[in-house]
């Protein structure tokens, strides 16, 4: 493990990362306040928390996918 001082700015991996889990810690509460309907999991009105949240998520991961190929020189 790399130790990373506090001085330095994030990597775009580290900031995505970050990002995602506080997605998930959203997700998470949201759930445990009243649970999710599929149906706005999946096929959100505009004007829910859960609109774009799909989409929005699988491209903050497949960027930090492609940025951690990158890093090792590796493909997809």
């Amino acid at each position: 493990m790399t130790n990373i001082s506090r001085t330095q700015p994030m990597s775009e991996k580290q900031e995505l990362i970050r990002k995602m889990i506080q997605m998930q810690r959203e997700f998470i509460a949201q759930e445990q306040q009243g649970g999710i309907d599929q149906k706005d999991y999946f096929v959100p009105d505009s004007n829910q928390k859960l609109s774009g949240y799909r989409e929005s998520y699988a491209e903050v991961a497949t960027r930090v996918i492609d940025l951690a190929h990158e890093e090792k020189g590796s493909r997809r």
